[in-house]
């Protein structure tokens, strides 16, 4: 029997909330498949720790998380009490270092829900957006000067190399061949024209290795646009950490809204954990109020067993948030009146049934 190490990072806000849902349907879906136990490391940082220690995470946090076989993390932030690129500074750092290049971030909108765009509905909505998630315009490279006086000025700058464009777009590629076989980049080289252009070039070299799939090009601004105008035309997505991170939002909207939206931070060659956390933010205005939506953290869980290679139960976890949603097991964001715990509750129910059934 396959054992995991996956460390529990619920950070701040609704990001508890939703992580104790979260595992409970990981929990039962190690019980009822039988094939993979689990030793759950709990991992207490971020604000509330921040208080206590004046640190967000302890110094040797990567040590910590290194030997793991993945990491579910909930949310991180509050802004009343650090600015949000210090309590996200942690999860950046998480990404580099254990070089977690891929960021997944599927759109997909479920048979009977409604879609915020009028005539579209779930045969219309299925993006998955790789996101490369471990240069571009996320490295910290740049820095203040003439601080503090009326020349002040910032330089952020972003690092595109040859090697990560090529890997993501690879694995983009490959996913296609799994999908609908076809594959968009998101570039701004009409107006980026170092950057772009480099991941322009690496798109028409990598592209021939990959005859059975067609592949285009938009600008971002487009891009944005071409979501919202034409969304059935998107299967997959290769984008940088920016535009990446932006389109998601949108995507997770064009699917029902961020409370259904997951991601996966991924090290393909599992030299080191990868990462699995929902979309949304910490949403300190609602935080333990019983009212967020788990949706996302619990279809994280089952993008993390399918990292590991439990595909079985991803699918089952994936089809019982569908059951249950549809069901009408729905919190507030989705027009229902369920709390947290009774949705979790609803899926651990349906993930049972399922088991039944088969």
């Amino acid at each position: 029997m396959a054992k995991y190490r996956i460390g529990i990072y619920p950070g701040d806000g609704i990001g508890v909330d939703v992580t104790a849902e979260a595992v409970r349907v990981l929990q039962s879906a190690s019980q009822l498949d039988g094939q993979f136990s689990l030793d759950l490391v709990d991992l207490p940082w971020g604000c509330k720790y921040y208080q206590s220690t004046g640190k967000l995470v302890p110094d040797d946090f990567l040590e910590v998380l290194r030997p793991l076989d993945a990491i579910l993390l909930g949310a991180v932030g509050w802004p009343a009490l650090l600015p949000d690129h210090v309590t996200l500074s942690p999860l950046v750092r998480i990404r580099q270092a254990f070089d977690q290049y891929v960021c997944l971030r599927p759109a997909r909108l479920l048979p009977g829900l409604g879609c915020i765009l009028s005539g579209k509905s779930a045969k219309d909505i299925d993006i998955l957006v790789l996101r490369e998630n471990s240069e571009g315009e996320y490295v910290d490279q740049g820095g203040f000067f003439k601080r503090h006086t009326a020349d002040e000025f910032a330089l952020q700058t972003a690092l595109h190399t040859q090697r990560g464009i090529e890997r993501a777009l690879r694995y983009g590629f490959r996913l296609a061949q799994g999908r609908r076989h076809r594959l968009t980049m998101i570039t701004k080289s009409n107006a980026q024209r170092f950057a772009f252009v480099l991941w322009d070039e690496a798109l028409e070299r990598i592209a021939p290795e990959f005859p059975d799939v067609t592949y285009e090009r938009q600008h971002a601004d487009a891009a944005v646009m071409n979501f919202v105008r034409r969304p059935e035309s998107f299967d997959v997505v290769v984008a940088s950490n920016l535009f990446g991170d932006i389109l998601t939002d949108l995507g997770g909207l064009l699917a029902g809204g961020l409370g259904l939206a997951p991601s996966a931070n991924l090290n393909p060659e599992r030299k080191f954990p990868s990462m699995f956390e929902p979309v949304h933010g910490s949403a300190p205005d609602i935080a333990g109020q019983g009212i967020a939506n788990p949706a996302a953290a619990i279809l994280s869980v089952a993008m993390m067993l399918d990292h590991l290679g439990e595909r079985s139960s991803a699918e089952r976890i994936r089809r019982s948030v569908e059951r249950a949603i549809l069901a009408g097991a729905r919190t507030p964001d989705l027009g229902g009146k369920n709390t947290t715990e009774q949705v979790g509750a609803a899926v651990v129910a349906s993930l049972r049934d399922a088991v039944k059934e088969h």
